[in-house]
C-alpha cells in the first residue's frame, strides 16, 4: 500500500506543532483549567465527523449511487486497481456538478466512497481518469479522512478556545501571567492563525502522498500529471460556488475547487498544482520526488 514517507514525519511533526500552540494557549487562557474540556468535546466531535464523513461529503455534492451500466470505465478502473491494492470495492457516486473534480471518503476501505464530478468525467480521457481514481483510493487506504479530521479538530478547538477568551476577556490571572496582558492578546490573536496553517499544512503533504502513492498503484505517474493540469484550467473556468458545506469538503477534493490567487493560497489545502505535477514528472523519470 502507501510506503513510508517523509511526508508521514512532517505530519507527525506537525500535528505535535498543534499541539503545542494548544498547550501555549492553555498557559494564556486560565492556566489550562478549561482546556481539556475543549480537547473532550473535540474528540467526540472529531469521532462524530470521522464515523460520519461519507454521507457529509456524499450530501455536500449532493451525489448519488451510480451503476455500472451509467459508468462502465469508472467501475472497470476502480475495480482493478481496488483488486491490485487487495482492498475491497468502494461504493462508486457522480456529483452532478459541471465543475472538474474528484474525491473519496469514508472512514475506512470497507466503509469507503469514491465520487467524480458530471465536469471531471467529460474532461479526461479514460486514461487520466484512472491517475485520479487511483490517487483517491490512497486517501482512504491512508488513512487520510482520520487525519484530517483530527487536524480539523484541532485547529476549530484552538481557534474557539481563543475566540471565546478573545471575547470574554482571558480567564486568567494576568500577574501569574509571565507575558502579560500583551502577551496574551497576542497569542489570542495568533494562535487561531497558526493552527490553520498548520492544518492547510497537514492536508498539503497528504495530498503529495496521495499522488506518489496513487502514481505507483496505476504506474502512471504522467497520467496523474496529465490530468492535474487539465484540472488546474478546469477549475479555473468552472469553480464551485462559494457554500460552507462546499468548504468543509474542499480539502477532500483532487483539486481546490475554489478560485485563489495570491494571500488565499497561504490557507490552501493544496500544493500548487505545478509542484505536484514537477513531482510527477521526476517520478515517470526514476528519479523520485524531491523531499
Amino acid at each position: 500500500m502507501g510506503k513510508k514517507h517523509f511526508n508521514g514525519l512532517k505530519t507527525t511533526g506537525l500535528f505535535v506543532a498543534l499541539w503545542a500552540v494548544m498547550l501555549t494557549l492553555g498557559v494564556f487562557v486560565g492556566n489550562g483549567s478549561y482546556l481539556w474540556l475543549f480537547a473532550l468535546l473535540s474528540v467526540i466531535g472529531t469521532f462524530v465527523g470521522y464515523w460520519n464523513s461519507d454521507t457529509l461529503a456524499i450530501r455536500a455534492m449532493h451525489a448519488r449511487p451510480v451503476t455500472e451500466v451509467e459508468q462502465p470505465a469508472m467501475y472497470r478502473i476502480v475495480r482493478e486497481l481496488s483488486r491490485e491494492a487487495a482492498q475491497p470495492m468502494p461504493r462508486l457516486y457522480i456529483s452532478p456538478t459541471a465543475a472538474p473534480n474528484a474525491f473519496a471518503t469514508g472512514r475506512n476501505p470497507q466503509n469507503a466512497a469514491v465520487c467524480c464530478t458530471e465536469g471531471i468525467l467529460e474532461l479526461l480521457d479514460e486514461r487520466e481518469l484512472r491517475g485520479v481514481l487511483g490517487h483517491e483510493l490512497m486517501h482512504v487506504y491512508n488513512r487520510d479522512i482520520l487525519i484530517g479530521s483530527v487536524a480539523a479538530a484541532f485547529a476549530g478547538m484552538i481557534t474557539a478556545v481563543a475566540q471565546m477568551m478573545f471575547f470574554f476577556g482571558g480567564g486568567g490571572n494576568n500577574r501569574d501571567n509571565p507575558f502579560g496582558a500583551i502577551g496574551m492578546l497576542a497569542m489570542l490573536l495568533l494562535a487561531p492563525l497558526a493552527a490553520t496553517l498548520i492544518r492547510m499544512s497537514i492536508s498539503r503533504t497528504r495530498e503529495y502522498d496521495a499522488d506518489e502513492d496513487g502514481a505507483a498503484l496505476t504506474g502512471d505517474p504522467l497520467a496523474l500529471a496529465s490530468a492535474l493540469r487539465k484540472l488546474e484550467a478546469g477549475v479555473k473556468a468552472r469553480p464551485l460556488r462559494d457554500d460552507p458545506k462546499l468548504e468543509n469538503v474542499s480539502h477532500m477534493m483532487i483539486a481546490n475547487p475554489f478560485r485563489g490567487a495570491g494571500l488565499s493560497n497561504l490557507f490552501a489545502t493544496h500544493p500548487p498544482m505545478d509542484q505536484r505535477i514537477a513531482r510527477l514528472e521526476q517520478m515517470a523519470q526514476g528519479r523520485g520526488f524531491l523531499r
